[in-house]
């Protein structure tokens, strides 16, 4: 009777065997996948910048014209195209202009070991002005940009000149918005899976319905994927960037709205009507409210406002330059 069991038994162990080896096969077939897509990109989208090591970080980042200077801060998943695709062409003429990838987005690296969270990266924010010898720049900072632009006013105030706010992430939210839901993940095994697996292949199969998303009512550009340097969002260690940004940032929020207050410097804040990620009312008319001078302004259009409304962008930036004091 034992043999018999045991001749029972055999095949199911068998067949748990073959789950367990297929499930590994295809483990290993996805992240093998999703690091030949992280490189295709990045193959697409070469560094086209300087680089700069800053408290243990390596920033790169790209210096154009001359002038009073500008630093453009990019959002979530984002990189410095995101500014050059549009925005810079306009402005280089009057400004020297300086964007720059966060850490670890599109070529910025943090320092090893370490995962800044919003406040970090305000801090080195201000302490990458300062290695550059830049002269109370005007700070622009577009979506999550917003914040670290804010956070890094907060903690050097004397070393940026004033704020602009492009449709930016300005106060604290339970969740993430509809668009961006599949980043919020709590632990970083899930972390770990969504960016090493399944993030990158879905990713880059939804890609133009995940910009359609993103960029709504406005249509995409064709080339944002390159000139916009959309595609270096679909690499594993960049999801795994944004979905630690996602989980961290109600905390950062929270420590960084009650001293809105504390700002003297020029701010303005520019939204669109429809934007699909962030409420134009809860983080543009309120904030402004908080923040003693700040102007707030509202236009037609989506979220990625220096990809499709750069003239809007450009006016702001130059009369709030205006407002700077020398």
């Amino acid at each position: 009777m034992t043999q018999d069991r045991n001749e029972q038994a055999s095949p199911a162990l068998s067949r748990i065997g073959l789950a367990v080896l297929g499930a590994a096969a295809a483990g290993v077939g996805l992240a093998v996948a999703s690091e030949l897509l992280g490189r295709d990109a990045e193959r697409q989208v070469p560094a086209d910048g300087h680089f700069l090591d800053v408290e243990g970080a390596r920033l790169h980042f790209v210096d154009s014209g001359s002038g009073r200077p500008i630093v453009m801060v990019h959002g979530l998943a984002g990189q410095l195209r995101n500014f050059t695709h549009s925005l810079t062409a306009m402005l280089e003429g009057e400004h020297r202009l300086i964007a720059v990838d966060r850490p670890r987005y599109g070529y910025s690296t943090a320092k090893p070991g370490t995962e800044p969270n919003l406040r970090d990266q305000g801090r080195l924010l201000a302490r990458f002005i300062d290695k550059l010898g830049l002269e109370k720049p005007l700070v622009v900072g577009h979506s999550m940009g917003g914040a670290v632009a804010l956070a890094a006013a907060l903690h050097a105030p004397k070393k940026i000149g004033g704020l602009v706010l492009l449709a930016p992430l300005t106060q604290v939210l339970d969740q993430a918005p509809e668009a961006l839901r599949l980043l919020q993940r709590d632990s970083r095994a899930a972390r770990a899976a969504m960016a090493r697996l399944f993030g990158v292949p879905v990713g880059r199969l939804g890609r133009r319905v995940n910009e359609a998303a993103i960029f709504a009512p406005d249509p995409a550009p064709e080339d944002f994927g390159t000139r916009g340097g959309g595609l270096l969002a679909l690499r594993p260690h960049t999801l795994d960037a944004a979905m630690y940004e996602v989980g961290v940032s109600k905390d950062d929020l929270e420590a960084i709205v009650p001293r809105y207050g504390e700002l003297k410097l020029p701010v303005s804040i520019l939204f669109a009507r429809e934007d699909n990620l962030l409420d134009p009312d809860l983080h543009g008319r309120r904030t402004a409210r908080e923040i003693p001078g700040a102007v707030f302004e509202e236009i037609e259009g989506g979220h990625m406002l220096p990809v499709t409304h750069p003239e809007a962008c450009a006016r702001v930036i130059r009369a709030t330059y205006a407002r700077v004091k020398r």
